[in-house]
């Protein structure tokens, strides 16, 4: 890396340290997707996951997380739908976050997004992801961090400003994306990861494991971030997702592989979760 790691040196590492998130999004979203991403904690190179409140299996979800309090965890705020055959609703009464649903009552899917993003009200949106928030507190589970589920920022990056003022109100650490926000945050003496996060829907399937080998040998120094999506690809999640049930798939079975330890191993790469940016976050005044 040519510029020295504000990141590493906040957390205590040499500049030269490659440190390594590897953040399972969608917990709770789906029986067979929450399985996988358990699996991946417990047996596998995943270091963090995050939560979707508002899905159908997210109270399944945070039972497991009050059983193991050991999983490092923070909050997926959702309110962007992936699929209209499995659609989300807000917890907080429709009338309250109108500007969040479409005509049925549901969060807009992905393909509206544009729609979603040009009506939008911000404080609405606060209330929602409020609600998500105080969901997990009131359940008494402690979330390490705020992320987002599917929603691209640069749409609309003034939403990106309401997780950071509530990130930084509940003293959790924040997901950041695309190098002007990286900037502004590492601008305020907070770490950060030093690069945009790989999404692992950007890799192709069919040589994901070698392209996730790739990567971490070619991983650069500082902190970085990858979000992956384990699956298990049964019956149910083949019916949520038919196009890209195999996506979850790969990626359960990359970060639970013998491969994916030995490379991290042979490559000295440092594994993170969330935690110890917590706790800089909240030190910051």
């Amino acid at each position: 890396m040519s510029h020295k790691s504000q990141t590493n040196k906040l957390l205590g590492y040499p500049n030269d340290a490659r440190l390594l998130i590897i953040n399972a999004d969608d917990f709770g979203m789906c029986h067979s997707v929450t399985e996988a991403i358990f699996r991946s904690l417990q047996q596998g190179v995943v270091t963090s996951t995050t939560v979707m409140v508002p899905c159908p299996w997210a109270s399944y979800a945070m039972r497991l997380l009050a059983e193991n309090p050991a999983i490092a965890f923070g909050i997926h705020l959702t309110f962007i739908c992936d699929s209209p055959a499995y659609p989300w609703r807000p917890l907080t009464c429709r009338d309250k976050v109108s500007s969040l649903v479409d005509e049925t009552g549901y969060f807009y899917t992905f393909e509206r997004m544009d729609e979603f993003a040009a009506q939008v009200k911000l404080d609405e949106l606060e209330v929602e992801f409020r609600a998500q928030i105080e969901t997990v507190l009131t359940a008494n589970l402690k979330p390490s961090h705020l992320d987002w589920h599917s929603f691209r920022i640069a749409k609309k990056p003034e939403v990106f400003d309401v997780m950071f003022m509530l990130a930084r109100e509940y003293g959790l650490g924040l997901r950041v994306r695309e190098r002007p926000l990286i900037e502004k945050a590492q601008a305020q003496g907070l770490p950060t990861n030093d690069y945009d996060f790989l999404d692992s829907y950007s890799l192709d399937t069919a040589t994901k494991s070698a392209s996730f080998s790739r990567l971490l040998r070619e991983l650069p120094a500082g902190l970085n971030e990858w979000a992956v999506h384990p699956g298990l690809g049964n019956s149910e999640l083949q019916a949520i997702e038919p196009y890209s049930w195999h996506i979850r798939q790969a990626d359960f079975e990359f970060v639970t592989s013998p491969e994916a330890r030995k490379v991290i191993q042979q490559e000295g790469i440092i594994l993170l979760d969330y935690k110890p940016i917590q706790t800089l976050w909240k030190r910051k005044p």
